[in-house]
């Protein structure tokens, strides 16, 4: 029975991610109803009875694993680890600990003492230890050690922790949806009416008051705009670490015979209900009115500043794609630049270029580089980020193809512009003067006239009416009124 409720919840909060993903609506609205509805309305889940004393320790040691976050400290980060210790024993335990951990972690990775592939287990593990042990010589200290042990990792230079951040990052949304369920389906809807009227007084506070402070001290000094600052002070809804402290100290402190002990957890959960909600409503309209609302990712991710790349970003260009472009060669880069293309000089996977590639606007990556690893690294860099079927790749030379074996993704993802298209050929047509040029197909000039008037064309994109360019991955029937942009061999080899 046991392992059944499990697997239900697991399965609910799919569900509920899912629910939330389709309305774009913040998925802890969901998980908190699923909680409800579960627990205090039908009664088909009791967390307490379910896991009885085991409840409390897996959730303090899934709080630790979500709060868990390589976070890079600015040029405040000293005056920062001054004002924690002076907050006392527990701050200074939890630094201490978290400290140690962050540095006994970066030598087993420096000295290959941990196998890259025990490095996401290892890690996993040590901030469990890291957690419990702060807790144990000095109560709730942990969440801080892990928070420091996150802090200390990231500050390292050099310290490769792409795949455990990524597969923390997994773990924390299996975590949050399950915990919120199992805390939600707590919470007693009796205690939660008796809270009166005085619970939308503290609800003013934190929304009006707590939050706006914390945002004015934080990011006190830094060049952010008056209207970001009022939208960070606005979307803030509580979260599953209040949750799950409430739930916790709640258990202390009716243990020690505190008065109205019991109205925390349904007082802490009021707030969350209710920031959730009331954020999930106004949040983007808020963003509109401050004029702080991203449109949505239209720029298209040219990995190479090639013959070849420029001439694909140039002909994207020309029809209104903003497009981005990045090359670790200088030459290529200055050259798109005089092209009046925006380049990236680097590497696209870098650190340096989380800061400064424009990564929350980019919708489709292209990867035409000649070097079939840039390639391989690119499509398997953003697929992670952006989905795979939002990343291309030039298909490698046959000499190369038992060599990419190894990468299903990247064999995949080697669609560009059809199976019979490698960079080679593209450049070679370029370099003896072909050219990638756009035309609007018609009822007078349909598909077959314009094959019959520029034999070997190779078809890129196809532009819809709406202006958005389709990527041409095989044969393909451009219809009357679309655009096709095509790269058109020199008229004397056009029957290549």
């Amino acid at each position: 029975m046991i392992a059944l409720s499990l697997a239900g919840i697991a399965l609910v909060s799919v569900l509920a991610q899912w629910l939330a993903w389709s309305l774009r609506v913040p998925a802890i609205l969901f998980l908190l109803l699923t909680g409800l509805t579960l627990g205090p309305v039908s009664g088909l889940l009791d967390p307490d009875a379910l896991l009885g004393e085991l409840l409390f320790p897996l959730v303090s040691l899934s709080v630790a694993i979500i709060l868990f976050e390589a976070v890079r400290l600015g040029s405040q980060g000293d005056l920062i680890s001054h004002t924690l210790l002076a907050l006392g024993k527990t701050v200074l335990v939890g630094s201490l600990i978290g400290v140690a951990a962050g540095w006994l972690t970066t030598l087993l990775i420096r000295k290959d003492w941990l196998p890259v592939s025990l490095h996401k287990f290892g890690v996993l593990a040590l901030v469990l230890v890291t957690f419990s042990l702060s807790n144990w010589l000095s109560h709730e200290s942990g969440l801080l050690a892990v928070t420091v042990f996150g802090i200390w990792l990231a500050n390292q230079e050099g310290l490769d922790l792409e795949e455990v951040l990524a597969f923390k990052e997994d773990l924390a949304v299996i975590l949050i949806s399950s915990l919120f369920i199992l805390l939600a389906a707590r919470l007693d809807l009796a205690q939660l009416w008796q809270l009166g009227p005085m619970v939308l007084a503290l609800l003013c506070v934190v929304q009006f008051v707590a939050r706006p402070l914390c945002i004015l001290v934080s990011t006190w000094g830094s060049d952010l705009s008056w209207r970001a600052r009022a939208l960070l002070s606005w979307i803030a809804p509580r979260g599953i670490v209040a949750a799950a402290v409430s739930a916790s100290f709640a258990i202390s402190l009716h243990q020690a015979e505190i008065p109205d002990a019991d109205k925390l957890v349904p007082l802490v959960f009021a707030v969350i209900i209710s920031t959730v909600v009331l954020q999930s409503l106004t949040s983007a309209p808020l963003a509109s009115l401050l004029k702080m609302r991203q449109s949505a990712p239209n720029t298209w991710l040219i990995i190479g500043a090639n013959s070849v790349a420029r001439a694909i970003g140039k002909a994207l260009a020309d029809q209104g794609v903003p497009v981005q472009l990045c090359d670790p060669a200088w030459e290529f880069c200055k050259q798109a630049r005089m092209s009046n293309l925006p380049c990236y000089f680097g590497n696209p996977q870098s650190e340096h270029a989380e800061l400064h590639l424009p990564l929350t606007s980019i919708s489709t990556v292209l990867a035409l580089s000649p070097n079939r690893h840039n390639n391989a690294l690119g499509v398997l860099h953003f697929a992670h980020l952006y989905g795979e079927e939002q990343v291309y790749s030039l298909r490698s030379s046959e000499q190369h193809g038992k060599a990419n074996r190894e990468s299903a993704t990247f064999r995949a993802r080697q669609n560009l512009f059809g199976p019979d298209i490698n960079y080679a050929r593209l450049s070679g047509l370029l370099s003896r003067g072909g050219q990638i040029k756009a035309t609007r197909l018609s009822e007078a000039f349909d598909w077959a006239q314009y094959q019959a008037a520029n034999p070997g064309a190779i078809p890129l994109f196809i532009m819809d009416g709406k202006g958005k360019p389709q990527i041409v991955t095989g044969p393909v029937t451009p219809q009357a009124g679309e655009l096709l942009i095509a790269l058109q061999p020199p008229r004397e080899q056009g029957a290549e």
